[in-house]
């Protein structure tokens, strides 16, 4: 195969696309469940040795708190109206109050507080304030699961997106648009990167071409993909020779990430058995908004079904999105309607957009508790899903008392089904209890962590 190399150069965005096997009954039955808890060490898998699922969804402006926040306490509640599509699922689901992100406050940064949501929800630190290259944020939660466990799968996670992203230029008051378009970041100084086409997911997850024919798609695309990469190695170590002293610390960090990508490729070719689902592929981005969310949520849950990930994170939008919602015939823009001055009119429409939202996520829900796992439980059970956002009160910019549900049983590990409150609480506090769930070595801190919580 003859690649040339502006050809090869193209190809680099399909890096480190993997094979699936489903993680489905039949391929773990009886002795060989038993086999694969004893390889992982229960790592991100259930106390019967099927996968744990960790995912984080992310909507954008807080929420009108008064319809938003449950009545009553513990198992004794009612959902508000912006969470009434859960009630179907409130067996699976936990309410959490009294979450927050202190380092999403302005302190001396001063305006950015868009920014800092997205920045900080999955990281728990003070991300940097600047709109140039230099952005500094902290390795997010995702991230840590990930190298971990990300091993066990094609995939050591999944970056999804239902809005346009922008990799630079300055997007939140003097912040870095990397913040607001990125909630995974593998290290301080580099996201990665969410993928906003479902074609483009699906493709990546199964192959392209028509359902009986995509396996072969993806052993192609895997030897272009080292045919790139040795490209890309011996461009780039030809360009260190040549690096002045202040560089090679950003070339170091480019290395490491290439060879984390080799990694993933051998990773992959470890997994012979490709699963073909019987379905067309997406043709791409759907017009209609709700669509597009649907559509995505989709892709994750085959992605979760197949076991390609056991990890996945997902922007609905960025915090300070614009967008108008014609679905719900609401035509003013979220983020100005969100900025509501007490104006009944306003603080309806924005309660409208909260609800909007959580019907999707709702129906994410339902897809994961119709979906049976290797050990006869829904998916949704053996997952832990955070649907939340980093602000508060959008009128006024606050990041405590975040909105947060928390859904999945964990496996067995968690407690859904009641209203859970706390009182000025890390988020990352919830995190640590994550990460024990999936099987990490406990960690004394995360972000500003202060302990774990009891009782979720």
């Amino acid at each position: 195969m003859n690649i040339s190399n502006t050809n090869r150069r193209a190809f680099l965005r399909g890096v480190g696309a993997c094979i699936a096997l489903p993680a489905l009954e039949a391929f773990l039955p009886g002795r060989a469940m038993a086999a694969a808890v004893a390889a992982s060490g229960k790592i991100a898998t259930t106390a019967t040795g099927a996968p744990l699922r960790m995912a984080f969804l992310y909507f954008p402006n807080g929420a009108i708190q008064n319809q938003w926040t449950p009545t009553g306490s513990g198992r004794d509640f009612a959902f508000g109206n912006t969470l009434a599509p859960l009630q179907p699922l409130r067996h699976r689901v936990q309410v959490l109050s009294g979450l927050e992100h202190v380092n999403a406050e302005a302190g001396p940064d001063g305006a950015g507080d868009h920014a800092r949501a997205n920045g900080t929800f999955l990281t728990g630190v003070r991300v940097k304030k600047t709109a140039g290259s230099d952005i500094r944020a902290g390795v997010s939660v995702d991230q840590i699961a990930a190298n971990q466990i990300g091993g066990l799968t094609r995939f050591s996670s999944l970056e999804l997106s239902t809005d346009p992203h922008r990799k630079s230029g300055g997007c939140d008051s003097g912040y870095s648009c990397a913040y607001e378009s990125n909630l995974a970041w593998r290290s301080a100084t580099s996201p990665l990167s969410p993928e906003s086409n479902p074609r483009m997911v699906f493709e990546r997850l199964f192959g392209a071409g028509v359902p009986g024919q995509r396996g072969a798609s993806l052993v192609q695309r895997r030897t272009q993909q080292r045919s790139i990469l040795d490209f890309v190695m011996d461009d780039a170590k030809s360009v260190e020779k040549q690096l002045t002293h202040r560089d090679k610390a950003k070339m170091d960090e480019y290395l490491t990430g290439l060879r984390e990508i080799e990694q993933r490729i051998v990773t992959a070719e470890s997994f012979k058995d490709i699963p073909d689902p019987a379905i067309q592929t997406p043709d791409g981005i759907p017009t209609a908004y709700d669509d597009y969310i649907r559509l995505m949520f989709q892709m994750m849950a085959l992605a979760f079904e197949t076991d390609a990930t056991r990890i996945s994170s997902m922007i609905l939008a960025h915090d300070g999105s614009n967008r108008s919602f014609p679905e719900i015939e609401i035509a003013e823009g979220h983020h100005s309607l969100s900025h509501h001055r007490d104006d009944p009119d306003m603080i309806q429409k924005v309660a409208q957009i909260d609800r909007f939202y959580a019907e999707r996520f709702a129906e994410f829900l339902t897809m994961l508790e119709s979906k049976h796992d290797a050990d006869g439980q829904t998916i949704l059970h053996n997952s832990m899903i955070v649907y939340g956002c980093g602000n508060s009160d959008g009128n006024r910019h606050t990041h405590a008392n975040l909105p947060v549900v928390l859904a999945g049983n964990g496996g067995g590990a968690l407690n859904p089904g009641q209203y859970f409150q706390t009182q000025t609480t890390p988020m990352c506090n919830l995190y640590l209890n994550m990460l024990d769930n999936m099987g990490v070595p406990a960690l004394e801190r995360f972000g500003d962590s202060t302990g774990r919580l009891s009782g979720i």
